[in-house]
């Protein structure tokens, strides 16, 4: 529940202008609500922007980038961490709208060689299960995998159920996602997301990989404890998150998202459409065998680079992105193209992001339990 003192906040910002079905209150109020927040739970920096019909409204940055305490600003570059996942299943939505890929191919069918025979998928060459596996089982998080492989105890890779029968968060999907793209499409994804996604919505402060300029304007991180965690530079290309950005880039990614720029109608709603019902209690830790029966009265399930459900409002999709000294959320509303976008230097963000996200985009029956545990 809000503080009294936004709940007043809200009920003023009411006021003035005509707004339709809990449209968002003015940019002072978010503001002022996103402020009071931090305080409480000593949140270092965040950064959030607006969408409304599939505009961006709102862009804003608040707090310290770092423990110099240098301020936070729209344009410094932060963690994207698995937001990135959303981004690169948005470009391989439109390799599927030009034909070159399939998404219920089989991977045995798409890769060059067997998967078992590449370097780092050894491990996989005594079980066949592998040949399951198709581009909408990896992009729906229902490979069977762990998280990552060096969360087992022996820090190999394996199946723990039957690829495309359970839902369970897996980085490692994604790594083979995107070796189909470089091992059968012979692509270079760092330079694909650029041109496809990053060039197309004018995002000059994104990369898949580490830039000397981002050094000048860069987010450093803040543990539970608030203790700080350089920023990781990452020189690798990973699909499954090495992409760093900043609020006004982010702002312009979504906002064409919810729009569906550059997809055809049909694949912008593949990506947003229940694919595989989530049963699982909560999000993480991936493979532990508690189910939650009230999953199924929202639908919650996964989509295509993630997660959607049948809300308060209608159809509602998300995409996290964490790591210990990241929170990042994104939630949309499909009636009337809104969204919010936060991210955060500091992994106690994640702690406002339910009376955040209801001051702004109104109670949306967000399972915010089931995502942060």
């Amino acid at each position: 529940m809000l503080p009294s003192l936004l709940v007043a906040s809200l009920a003023l910002a009411g006021c003035g202008a005509q707004r339709v079905s809990q449209a968002q209150p003015v940019a002072s109020v978010i503001d002022r609500i996103a402020h009071t927040l931090m305080q409480r739970e000593r949140v270092q920096g965040l950064a959030v922007a607006v969408i409304e019909d599939g505009a961006v409204t709102h862009v804003a940055a608040y707090g310290i980038r770092n423990a110099a305490r240098d301020p936070l600003t729209t344009q410094t570059i932060m963690y994207g961490a698995s937001l990135t996942k959303t981004a690169f299943t948005y470009m391989v939505m439109q390799l599927v709208d030009e034909g070159r890929l399939d998404l219920d191919a089989k991977v045995a069918d798409l890769l060059p060689r067997p998967l078992p025979a590449y370097d780092d998928y050894h491990d996989l060459a005594t079980d066949e299960r592998w040949k399951a596996l198709t581009m909408r089982i990896l992009l729906t998080h229902t490979t069977g995998f762990a998280n990552f492989r060096w969360l087992e105890e022996d820090r190999k890779l394996r199946f723990h159920y039957d690829p495309g029968t359970r839902y369970g968060y897996s980085g490692e999907g994604f790594y083979i996602a995107q070796l189909i793209l470089e091992e059968a499409l012979h692509l270079d994804v760092g330079q694909e997301m650029q041109r496809r996604v990053f060039d197309r919505f004018g995002m000059t402060r994104t990369s898949m990989q580490w830039r000397p300029d981002f050094q000048a304007n860069l987010a450093d991180g803040f543990q539970a404890d608030g203790t700080p965690e350089p920023h990781d530079e990452r020189s690798n290309v990973s699909a499954a998150g090495s992409m760093d950005t900043d609020i006004d880039d982010q702002a312009r990614l979504w906002a064409g998202i919810v729009r569906g720029d550059g997809l055809s109608a049909e694949s912008r709603t593949e990506m947003m459409r229940a694919q595989a019902l989530i049963t699982s209690r909560y999000q993480f830790p991936t493979l532990v065998p508690d189910t939650n029966p009230a999953n199924a009265a929202i639908n919650l399930s996964a989509g295509l680079g993630l997660v959607t459900f049948a809300g308060d409002r209608g159809k509602v999709w998300f995409k996290g992105g964490h790591n210990e000294s990241t929170g990042n959320m994104v939630v949309c509303v499909e009636r009337g193209k809104r969204c919010l976008v936060m991210l955060s230097n500091d992994v106690r963000a994640e702690r406002i992001y339910q009376e955040l996200t209801e001051a702004v985009l109104g109670n949306t029956g967000m399972p915010w339990s089931w995502e942060y545990h």
